[in-house]
């Protein structure tokens, strides 16, 4: 495994193995891997002939409240795990190296950006959109893998691609999950075994949501509710938002049709949570007027 720490021998790396002929996949994290990481990597590892892991605690994406100074680090930690994971480069490189002095461009993708957590977060989007589209612009992968934990960050970046014509296939793999159902996050590191235990609401109360839609329940307030009424009782976590939106347009959906994600974000003290699940309604639990203006637009 190559460990590389400087953009411009990473580029130089990423010509000569396009002219190889190698697919590249790109894995981008902030380091502090877990479970959740290895598997992206695994999974590029399928699929392509070189997997470049990037790893770069982004200061764009930190608010000036936000826990860019302390979020976890372990350099020799991550570079082992990413090792035994298949991992073929570690691109690692500094603050410096890709904001340099006098650096001032910047990618905002409208409409996507400040709704869920870019409501809570503002700027924070902003940040994510210009440091992927660096990574992208360096080691110019085929595939960039990113897991459904970020749901919101995937289709943000998933609309960048497309409306930039990147000609990148950004694939996504199921959020993996801790014992219990806690998602993976290097953040999870921060909290004590009780506050894990009760952040494991989060997610039981996403399965009671589904459920309830599996039952029939199509009001989208009364779904919320549930989740809300799951959570509020522990006493560790504070709920951000509790928000079901149409996968495409991150837009409110009032009533359960077609793909929707449901998505929850709570501090567990000083640690940000968040969580989802994208539910697909079946054709035919939709309401008749939606099935009939589905037809026609197939046709």
């Amino acid at each position: 495994m190559k460990v590389i720490d400087s953009v411009a021998r990473m580029a130089t790396l990423a010509r000569i193995l396009r002219k190889e002929g190698k697919t590249i996949a790109l894995v981008p994290t902030m380091g502090y891997l877990h479970e959740g990481h290895l598997t992206l990597a695994k999974t590029a590892k399928k699929h392509t002939d070189v997997v470049v892991m990037s790893i770069f605690v982004n200061p764009a994406q930190f608010g000036p409240n936000e826990d860019f100074e302390k979020y976890p680090r372990d350099p020799k930690r991550d570079e082992e795990l990413a090792r035994t994971a298949g991992v073929d480069v570690l691109f690692y490189p500094s603050v410096k190296e890709m904001y340099p002095g006098g650096y001032s461009t910047y990618v905002n993708v409208e409409g996507l950006s400040d709704v869920l957590c870019g409501a809570s977060r503002p700027g924070h989007f902003r940040g994510v959109a210009t440091v992927v589209a660096k990574l992208f612009g360096i080691v110019k992968p085929d595939i960039t893998y990113f897991g459904q934990k970020d749901a919101q960050q995937l289709i943000i970046i998933r609309k960048m691609a497309q409306d930039l014509n990147m000609g990148i296939e950004i694939k996504s793999i199921p959020t993996v999950r801790e014992a219990g159902g806690l998602a993976m996050s290097s953040r999870n590191s921060y909290l004590s075994e009780d506050q894990k235990e009760e952040a494991l609401a989060l997610f039981r109360s996403l399965e009671k949501a589904e459920s309830l839609i599996r039952q029939g329940e199509k009001d989208s307030k009364k779904i919320i509710a549930a989740i809300k009424n799951m959570i509020k009782d522990k006493p560790s976590i504070k709920i951000d938002y509790v928000s079901i939106v149409d996968t495409k347009t991150l837009k409110d959906a009032d009533t359960i049709s077609g793909e929707v994600l449901i998505a929850v974000a709570a501090l567990s003290g000083e640690t940000r949570l968040i969580d989802n699940i994208i539910v697909n309604l079946p054709a035919q639990n939709l309401p008749k007027d939606e099935i009939k203006k589905r037809k026609e637009v197939k046709a």
